[in-house]
């Protein structure tokens, strides 16, 4: 059966009567090679008529099948090698409901890390109160179980080739790329008096901003919406390897910087280790248990969350692998509770449930954010497009073709549209997330069942508004050793996207001169702040000062722009092509012609 077949069984047309999705087997539910979106075996056959179909669901088939679920919860044997290859469930595949909400659960757990951390960074820069860190934690997790829902749904748009998701299990979470320059744009913020600061010169809360933050992104989803439609082709071509995979690294080296502070007890005003005022101690001196910022308890507590990832790594079974951060903090949120530095207050005080628009803010655009978040949204896409290829690679459907290019095209499209409603929802710009690849490599579990479940914990974990609170609740030091590994992950996914450049002079000089700059913003982050001298009264003109700024100091928004415009200039040399193409040939065994 094609694929294009397949495809019209399973999407859904907008703005038409949409397609049956039923689709029967008499095969077990847990077929072990249903590879990508074929139908198994048996699908031709009449389907079932509703009596059958509820008498299946109360059979043990329906609800546990025959899968060996002691290899994926209890750690093997460290002493003796199981190797072991669970059955393959495929994009349209029926597994066990038992095994559906055991995976759907691990699917959430893998992304739950990356999915809250922005939003905890992001509202601690803007020193929101602790009630509306809480809640941006909870609409976070209850938008992206209906963003993540629309990306793994297939729609196709009524009578235009084109669709609104990629129809694979890919997982939607808050993006990473724009903290740095958020931080950046918190600072100019505070600096110009937008925002409120004591005084003793301690910065206040500043929900203006975060709103301010919310209608940009609002506003520049409509740019990300519109690259939806520029083919794939045309995009890698623009923004090849060689620039994603520097602003991944140096994106990444940027988040590990904060993460390390918080490792060390935190980023805000403590970690000036200030001689008098209330933040004298971390996270401030009346805390259950204030210490000095960097003292070795911190240390030592972050350590224990970082230690425990690796030893989940090693000796966890494959659900407690694909776990591991939560794991960790976990455990280190055990021993800190344990150990008195909890505050246990602001759970109790937390609702029980909540859900969006409990707190809204006021939105509006800031001109300084535009380019960088631009810039930002171009990476976003790039990125989008190698983790959904991904998506597909572990699902076992296509790479390449219509019904790939397809997939691609979708998963943009719902991206930018995902973004634009998360604003308009108090929640940051959305991506697709590559962290449940290794849960689908693992488990062998590409079904879209498995999202669907998945959708359904992220949604139950955000209306319950006390598991927010226990997450805000979490000290500095421990949140601070998993966001150090977390991101650090991004640096590593950076090296594997520079690893498919072709090492020519010209990748070379090109990735040289883009990471020259954004190192060096890293190391020296206020090295553009004195640039421009203006002090006037003309607030635009501030703010495209700015914003120009912002740009140069933001390491991977510089990079971009810097790779972007030396990867259309510069031409490779007519000696490194033929090079490269020796090395191809080389590569099979042929070596006439040199």
């Amino acid at each position: 059966m094609s694929h294009d077949k397949d495809d019209k069984d399973l999407d859904l047309e907008v703005g038409s009567v949409p397609a049956t999705t039923a689709m029967t087997t008499t095969l077990p539910v847990q077929e072990k090679h249903l590879g990508g979106d074929s139908e198994p075996e048996g699908a031709s056959e009449p389907r079932k008529n509703i009596r059958e179909r509820i008498a299946f669901f109360g059979t043990k088939e329906a609800w546990v099948g025959d899968y060996d679920y002691k290899y994926l919860l209890v750690p093997p044997n460290p002493f003796k090698d199981e190797a072991k290859s669970p059955p393959f469930f495929g994009v349209l595949s029926k597994p066990p409901i038992i095994l559906t909400i055991i995976l759907g659960l691990q699917h959430a757990l893998a992304m739950l890390a990356g999915l809250t951390s922005p939003a905890l960074i992001i509202t601690q820069m803007a020193n929101l109160p602790v009630e509306l860190q809480q809640y941006c934690v909870s609409a976070v997790l209850i938008f992206c179980a209906f963003g993540t829902a629309l990306q793994v749904t297939r729609f196709h748009i009524w009578k235009t080739p084109y669709y609104l998701g990629s129809g694979v299990l890919s997982v939607v979470g808050t993006c990473t790329c724009h903290l740095a320059c958020l931080n950046l744009f918190y600072g100019c913020r505070y600096a110009n008096g937008t925002c409120p600061v004591d005084a003793d010169g301690n910065q206040l809360p500043c929900p203006d901003a975060y709103g301010a933050l919310l209608g940009t992104c609002a506003v520049c989803a409509l740019f990300q919406i519109l690259l939806a439609f520029v083919p794939p082709k045309v995009l890698r071509r623009i923004f090849p390897p060689l620039v994603t995979g520097s602003v991944l690294v140096l994106g990444g080296i940027s988040l590990v910087s904060a993460g390390m502070n918080a490792w060390a007890g935190g980023s805000g005003s403590c970690s000036s280790r200030p001689t008098e005022g209330d933040f004298q101690l971390c996270p401030n001196n009346f805390a259950p248990h204030p210490l000095p910022w960097g003292s070795a308890e911190f240390i030592g507590l972050g350590f224990l969350v970082f230690i425990s990832i690796i030893l989940i790594e090693r000796f966890g079974s494959p659900f407690m692998k694909n776990a591991s951060v939560i794991g960790g903090l976990l455990i280190g949120s055990i021993v800190a509770a344990a150990c008195n530095y909890f505050d246990g207050s602001t759970i109790k005080q937390a609702p029980v449930i909540t859900f969006l628009w409990v707190h809204t803010f006021p939105l509006r655009v800031d001109g300084t954010l535009v380019l960088p978040l631009l810039a930002v949204l171009v990476t976003i896409v790039v990125e989008c497009i190698a983790d959904i290829t991904a998506t597909c690679d572990v699902s076992r459907v296509e790479v390449e073709g219509p019904v790939f290019n397809s997939r691609i095209q979708g998963g943009v499209l719902v991206d930018g549209v995902n973004s634009l409603i998360a604003a308009l929802a108090t929640v940051t710009s959305t991506t697709t997330f590559a962290q449940n690849n290794g849960v689908i490599a693992l488990t062998n579990m590409a079904s879209r069942r498995a999202g669907y479940a998945c959708c359904i914990w992220l949604l139950l974990l955000g209306v319950f508004a006390k598991f927010a609170a226990a997450l805000v609740a979490i000290p500095s030091s421990v949140f601070g050793g998993m966001t150090t590994y977390l991101f650090a992950t991004i640096v590593v996914s950076g090296f594997r996207v520079l690893s498919y450049n072709h090492w020519t002079r010209r990748t070379r000089f090109i990735l040289t001169a883009s990471m020259a700059v954004g190192i060096g913003s890293i190391v020296v982050p206020t090295w553009f702040s004195y640039v421009f001298t203006y002090s006037g009264s003309n607030s635009r003109l501030r703010g495209f000062l700015d914003a120009i700024v912002l740009v140069v100091e933001t390491p991977q928004v510089i990079a971009t722009f810097i790779g972007v415009i030396l990867n259309l200039i510069l031409k490779e040399s007519p000696e490194d092509e033929r090079e490269e193409k020796r090395k191809v040939l080389l590569a099979y065994g042929i070596e006439d012609g040199f």
